[in-house]
């Protein structure tokens, strides 16, 4: 066993696990068929359930596409609208996995992300070694929410899949000088308004011409455009994202 693998397996006994499916209490050593069974993210069963991101998807979002428009390049959002960002990739079917990423976001379940970014590497790790990566950076949340819920989900996500990819997490260059409101509660012209003029580059010394924007959950596009917007400027030249989870075009 790896030193690594020791260090969590001994953390695992005092404070087990939990599956990010249904929550419930992984075994921290197990054996099964014969062979000895360490560091479980996930029960079996569970695993099952959730739904990975295959097929054919938007060249541009990342979003699946409906069996209508299989032989399209782009889903139908993107299709109507122009996104600032290069390309996005997602990792679940948001249906499948959005209580796992309720707990993840709201409930202190900060553990999820080694399975998130486990699962990123596994399904994406080939692409996005290809893309001349420099940096991984998580959206921001504004200073006053992020200190009421005590960590911010992006910047968890980030630090994860940052280990497992081998590229570098930068969580202050950028920031969120606003509190804005909550996007569920809007449309695509409300959240794009939202979040106008909502992030800023906080530092002038780094200098990168590719990047990686993590969030939990794409749903129009707003909230990565208008980081887009901002990197561009600051002289990026390419910008992809990846997402946790993803709805289907609409």
């Amino acid at each position: 066993m790896h030193e690594f693998d020791f260090l969590d397996t001994a953390i695992s006994l005092v404070y087990p696990r939990h599956c990010p499916v249904c929550d419930g209490v992984l075994k921290t050593v197990e054996i099964k068929d014969g062979e000895l069974i360490t560091g479980r993210l996930i029960h079996d069963s569970c695993n099952r359930k959730v739904a990975r991101i295959r097929g054919n998807t938007c060249a541009k979002c990342g979003k699946l596409l409906d069996r209508a428009c299989q032989d399209d390049e782009y889903c139908n959002d993107c299709m109507k609208m122009r996104h600032l960002f290069d390309r996005g990739f997602a990792v679940f079917e948001y249906r499948s996995i959005s209580g796992s990423i309720y707990r993840f976001k709201y409930m202190g379940r900060r553990e999820y992300a080694r399975f998130y970014a486990k699962e990123a590497k596994r399904l994406l790790g080939r692409k996005l070694s290809g893309l001349g990566i420099e940096a991984i950076i998580p959206v921001p949340m504004f200073r006053d929410k992020e200190n009421k819920r005590g960590y911010n989900q992006a910047q968890v996500l980030a630090k994860s899949l940052s280990k497992e990819l081998g590229i570098p997490m930068f969580s202050d260059v950028l920031v969120r000088n606003r509190n804005t409101l909550p996007m569920k509660q809007l449309d695509v012209r409300g959240r794009r308004n939202n979040l106008k003029k909502a992030f800023n580059i906080a530092r002038n010394d780094v200098k990168f011409k590719c990047i990686l924007i993590i969030d939990d959950i794409y749903t129009t596009g707003s909230t990565i455009d208008e980081i887009a917007h901002e990197f561009r400027v600051a002289g990026v030249k390419k910008i992809y994202f990846l997402s946790l989870a993803i709805g289907q075009t609409t």
